[in-house]
């Protein structure tokens, strides 16, 4: 609590030099017979956010200090190799048809039961063996020099699902320091849907080997609790300590107490408006802070417990050890398809899913 009025102080991002902006690209390898491709998005602060095809990865994500030094606040790889090896824990990518998890890699629809890959314990995580994150995205420049168009076609049948999924997500960096993601899904058949961004942060660009020195905060009064392999139980409970993030405090401070570190959905405190803040993320040292705006009902705080210093490929070799990066992903509750009691993730055809989030950058002094 005592930095969150830090957060009202005007950015020293503001003050940084100008540059000229516009959508520069890079071959980046290739995947499937097509090129990929890295984009990249500058803004006139001096952020710059990096896109490849694969996965719809962000590969980096350039955030000005309090003293207009940029440095790269997202994990992730130096070369396409990285992001194809086996065990990328979904660096930077989109995630779907279905984020987070569903019990026993099943649900029922309409009366039908449909069986998913059970790549998660008996479970489904992320859309399966080959979910959203591990396709070919088509990307388009859209007019101006700010936003990318990413586009997908997920077939009746792809893991399991049914129906043919039009997926369209716009990445936006604006001049007020925000990553801003703005998805769109139509379907032929009933199917369940949702997306969400994987990104791993650490806002001291690495310079901390762990984020548990972070001050976090999350709008939420309630979370799922899970079992032992982080299903929810189908209830809705009351955040007490160590889940309690309603009032900032450094990560590091409780998570001794939760078994395996923070892999939870907190369900946030909605209120009139669609588009309202979710979280709060801060690295005192650095001055870079973190703010994250969703029009979803639940944001999924993952402290990197299955990092273990074994990926390879990665930027300037780093070793991604536990804790080294965190997760905060706007999303539906996981497995929702079997919780009526949960908001419904049902898209029908003539129906359009949408979904807005933000991750705005802030410097404190």
């Amino acid at each position: 609590m005592k930095y969150l009025s830090f957060f009202l102080l005007l950015t020293a991002c503001a003050q940084a030099p100008k540059k000229d902006r516009s959508i520069m690209t890079k071959p980046f390898g290739n995947y499937e017979s097509k090129p990929v491709t890295e984009y990249t998005l500058t803004n006139q602060h001096g952020m710059e956010l990096s896109v490849i095809n694969y996965g719809g990865a962000v590969t980096r994500l350039l955030v000005p200090d309090r003293n207009g030094k940029p440095g790269d606040v997202v994990a992730g790889f130096e070369d396409l190799e990285g992001y194809l090896q086996k065990g990328n824990p979904f660096f930077g990518a989109l995630v779907g048809r279905y984020a987070n998890r569903i019990r026993d890699a099943k649900f029922t629809l309409d009366g039908q039961s449909f069986p998913l890959a059970a790549n998660d314990h008996g479970n489904s995580l992320h859309g399966g063996n080959k979910g959203f994150d591990k396709v070919y995205w088509e990307i388009t420049k859209l007019p101006g020099d700010s936003s990318l168009r990413l586009t997908y076609k997920s077939i009746d049948g792809e893991e399991g699902y049914p129906g043919n999924l039009d997926i369209e997500v716009v990445y936006t960096l604006t001049n007020d320091n925000e990553w801003k993601i703005e998805y769109k899904a139509t379907t032929d058949k009933p199917t369940p849907v949702n997306l969400t961004q994987h990104a791993y942060f650490n806002l001291s660009a690495s310079a901390d080997p762990t984020i548990l020195g972070h001050d976090l905060q999350i709008m939420a009064d309630g979370y799922t609790p899970v079992d032992s392999v982080l299903i929810p139980t189908g209830k809705v409970d009351t955040v007490t300590a160590p889940l309690d993030f309603r009032i900032s405090k450094p990560i590091g401070r409780d998570i001794a107490q939760v078994p395996g570190g923070y892999d939870h959905n907190w369900v946030l405190n909605k209120g009139a408006a669609a588009l309202q803040k979710a979280a709060m993320l801060l690295h005192a040292a650095s001055g870079r802070a973190m703010e994250v705006w969703t029009t979803e009902p639940g944001l999924q705080f993952y402290s990197g417990n299955f990092l273990d210093g074994t990926l390879t490929h990665t930027k300037n070799g780093k070793s991604y050890n536990r804790h080294a990066a965190l997760c905060l992903e706007a999303q539906h509750f996981p497995d929702s398809p079997n919780q009526p009691s949960f908001p419904g993730t049902i898209l029908r055809h003539g129906q359009v899913y949408t979904q807005t989030t933000i991750y705005k950058f802030i410097n404190i002094q």
